[in-house]
């Protein structure tokens, strides 16, 4: 009977519109008001020990970070580096598109951020030389969903955090898989420059890649700090993200002097209003994952899905399109946290690492973030663009198609995302 109540005022609640992290709060504090069988206080206190985690921290620090890459101009100099580095092929400025976010997502941690940053430079420039605004849009969708994969990465935190799993090992394991999105989206767009004879943008010159290589250089070094920190054990990943903040800093106030103190004190305060929507998403997370943790909803889950099959394979495939199904509707955040005590058990028992099944859910959200309704890059590409929201997510459709294929290879091919982390950590 809670349950029912508890799921039944979710759905209704999303149905009217209101902000996830009350949909969650609201409908498990109704449960328990109807149960009676605890204290109403018991949603507080779930509330505040879902925030009591210190990798937690790491979530304003990155942001921020991702923030001040943005204000300091350094996008532009990532941009003009990856123009020289693959600029030169067929369908050059898709390629550069696509090696832009490789490079940005060792910064950010963020798709939206990615879309938002990269994306306004990356779709101007596509417009100018003539490419189709679809097209761009499309690609340009597609690529902001490496961020969230190569490290650092914000889902990846909060994955680490609600699953009791290494950061450290999800940040390692996230970076073969990232680059093999690289690789998959830059085949889509080399098949697209044949078909519909994109030029190339710029010619092969070992000088240019050289001088632009140098002006980005510093900016470069931010992944290098983050990663190399983490995996060297230098510091953990909360001190990482405070690293790369001060490096930003320095970066963008004293080294290329773009970072402005009026700029400074605004991305502060976005940074600030954005860790608290994260940080009250989790909050309400908590009190409705501790709920169907209590009522044993993965054990009842699991058995509801045997009764279906046994068989390993197909029980991944029904986990992959239930992810992917939520993907389309639910924020990623309060994805992670609701559907983590649920899948993750039934996960284990087939023998595939919590670390491995980490990086599925983020890259099988990452891909949610891209259809309707919620879509939320498709609304920002769609802001920035001023191409309507409809035509951003038809013309976004076939680059899913290459994140499928990674999809199921990461989710099928454990060593895939188990390499690394296995060579580095154990």
């Amino acid at each position: 009977m809670t349950l029912l109540i508890l799921f039944i005022s979710l759905l209704v609640m999303l149905l009217l519109g209101f902000p996830v992290m009350v949909v969650l709060g609201a409908s498990s504090l109704i449960a328990i008001l109807v149960e009676g069988s605890v204290p109403d206080f018991i949603v507080l206190h779930r509330m505040v020990s879902g925030m009591d985690s210190f990798p937690l921290l790491s979530i304003p620090f990155f942001v921020l970070a991702g923030s001040l890459m943005n204000s300091a101009g350094i996008t532009g100099r990532i941009f003009d580096f990856a123009r020289a580095l693959v600029g030169w092929m067929p369908g050059g400025l898709g390629h550069v598109n696509v090696g832009a976010s490789v490079i940005f997502a060792g910064m950010s941690g963020a798709a939206v951020a990615d879309a938002g940053g990269l994306g306004a430079i990356e779709i101007k420039a596509m417009r100018s030389a003539g490419y189709d605004p679809g097209f761009s849009v499309g690609v340009t969708a597609a690529s902001s969903t490496i961020g969230p994969i190569i490290p650092p990465s914000l889902p990846l935190v909060i994955y680490g955090v609600t699953a009791s799993t290494s950061i450290g090992q999800l940040f390692a394991a996230g970076l073969i898989p990232g680059l093999l999105m690289a690789v998959a989206l830059m085949i889509m767009v080399a098949w697209y420059a044949h078909r519909y004879h994109y030029p190339r943008d710029v010619a092969f010159a070992l000088k240019w890649i050289a001088y632009t290589f140098r002006r980005a250089f510093l900016s470069l070094m931010t992944p290098v700090i983050i990663v190399g920190g983490i995996v060297l054990g230098i510091f953990t990943a909360t001190e990482a993200a405070i690293a790369a903040v001060a490096y930003a800093m320095v970066l963008g106030a004293v080294v290329y002097r773009t970072l402005t103190w009026r700029r400074l004190i605004s991305v502060t305060m976005e940074t600030i209003e954005t860790t608290g929507i994260i940080m009250m998403i989790i909050a309400a997370s908590a009190v409705f994952s501790w709920l169907l943790t209590s009522h044993h909803v993965a054990e009842g889950f699991a058995s509801w899905m045997l009764t279906f099959t046994s068989n390993p394979v197909l029980i991944l495939l029904l986990m992959t399109l239930i992810l992917f199904v939520v993907g389309c509707f639910m924020e990623t955040i309060a994805a992670i946290t609701i559907l983590v005590p649920i899948l993750l058990p039934i996960a284990v028992s087939l023998g595939v690492d919590p670390v491995q099944f980490g990086i599925v859910m983020v890259l099988n959200l990452m891909i949610g973030l891209l259809t309707p309704p919620v879509g939320l890059v498709l609304y920002v590409l769609s802001q920035v663009s001023k191409v309507p929201f409809e035509r951003c997510a038809v013309a976004t459709l076939p680059f899913l198609l290459p994140l499928f294929v990674v999809l199921m290879l990461v989710t099928f091919v454990p060593a895939i995302s188990m390499w690394l982390p296995t060579m580095l950590y154990r």
